[in-house]
């Protein structure tokens, strides 16, 4: 079974409230991390090229430059006495480097495996966890030969695809061929496509000592290949829900993984479970432990990167979570210039908790904010949050 080398530097003893962490990335994730970290009283430095990043309005200290940029990673690295990441397609280099002198959790190795899925596919398999079938396609020529029972399949780029970008669905090698040039000849996977009763995701988190806890199973629905809403507990049998928790915490072992992670998972009409993808970071699916949960993702990611304790994962009440994108502030397909929405749609549900990411513009796709909607019984929270996308006028 595969095994990461351990980390160089460890947070011992815990660091204290006043010292810095350090954040790799601007996004709506390192925006909540930040909320999270400074309610433990911890200063957050982020890095990132955006001048209007969500995370860097929040933090107390935003270094605009590139993530591998040698003077921007010496400081980071000189002021943070541990460092992390938002998401997976930073450079595992910029990690390294970073580990040279300071904690950093997730190691870049575990970052490494999640940014190429060839690599994440092969390790999964290698710890005995079911994958779809799939092959590694790195040429025409490959392609070509490729086993016919992998079709219908989806390609997918190995590298830097997220919310269904650098993803194709190919009926055949000649939709195969003609997707891989579009995505012009990079290695791919093509993965057979499989008969899906649904799909679910379990994010836990890891410290440095090896002590791990796993969030309740979350059920996802995806659209236009952008997670829509998470239904928390997910509506799946016991033991089903334990197979995929043992699963995650299987795979965040054999990584050696520290930090958060979200593991991503094909439940199959036969009650099979394959592994999809995982994200080495909190995740959108995880958003709802912010409300429902005794210690949210994101203040568990600060805990263990200031070797802390973790905190209870324990769900007080039946959730429902909805994504908002920034379609909602275009209001119908041919509007042109965004509005903002009407939030006293929302806020009028005494159940519904809304949160917006602080992002100056809204673009079609684009994750403004998500609603968490708490019930007294799953249908409950659900009969709310269906309301509520017909209110705003979510489609689908």
């Amino acid at each position: 079974m595969p095994e990461m080398s351990p980390a160089r530097h460890l947070p011992i003893p815990p660091l204290q409230p006043g010292e810095w962490l350090g954040l790799l990335g601007g996004g709506q994730l390192g925006r909540m991390f930040c909320m999270a970290a400074q309610s433990l009283g911890y200063r957050v430095c982020v890095l990132d090229p955006g001048e209007d990043s969500p995370a860097g309005a929040v933090a107390d200290r935003h270094l605009r430059a590139d993530y591998t940029d040698p003077a921007a990673l010496e400081e980071l690295g000189r002021l943070c006495r541990a460092v992390t990441t938002e998401f997976e397609n930073v450079p595992a280099s910029a990690l390294e480097t970073l580990a040279a002198r300071t904690v950093v959790s997730p190691a870049g190795a575990s970052v490494a495996i999640a940014q190429d899925r060839m690599v994440e596919k092969a390790f999964v398999r290698d710890c005995g966890i079911p994958v779809a079938p799939y092959a590694e396609i790195r040429s025409t020529e490959a392609l070509r030969a490729v086993d016919r029972s992998l079709f219908p399949g989806i390609l997918k780029a190995a590298r830097l695809g997220y919310d269904g970008k650098g993803q194709a669905r190919v009926s055949g090698v000649d939709d195969a061929l003609a997707a891989y040039e579009r995505f012009g000849r990079v290695p791919c996977v093509l993965e057979r496509q499989l008969p899906l009763a649904l799909e679910v995701s379990v994010v836990v988190a890891r410290g440095f000592d090896g002590d791990a806890v796993a969030y309740p199973v979350a059920e996802n629905v995806h659209r236009d290949g952008i997670l829509a809403v998470s239904t928390v507990p997910a509506r799946v049998s016991p033991q089903l829900a334990s197979r995929a928790t043992g699963a995650a915490l299987e795979i965040a072992r054999a990584m050696d993984y520290v930090g958060v992670l979200c593991v991503e998972f094909f439940v199959l009409d036969d009650g099979a479970l394959v592994v999809n993808e995982m994200a080495p970071r909190p995740h959108n699916s995880g958003h709802y432990t912010i409300d429902a949960c005794v210690t949210s993702q994101f203040e568990q990611q600060a805990r263990v990167m200031a070797g802390l304790p973790l905190g209870a994962v324990r769900q007080h009440d039946p959730t429902v979570m909805i994504n908002l994108l920034g379609d909602l502030w275009f209001g119908s397909a041919h509007a042109r210039e965004p509005r903002e929405p009407d939030w006293t749609l929302v806020l009028r549900h005494p159940q519904a908790k809304l949160h917006l990411y602080g992002k100056t513009e809204a673009r079609r796709g684009r994750k403004m904010g998500h609603v968490t909607v708490l019930g007294e019984s799953l249908e409950q929270a659900a009969q709310v949050a269906a309301q509520i996308e017909r209110e705003l006028g979510i489609v689908g």
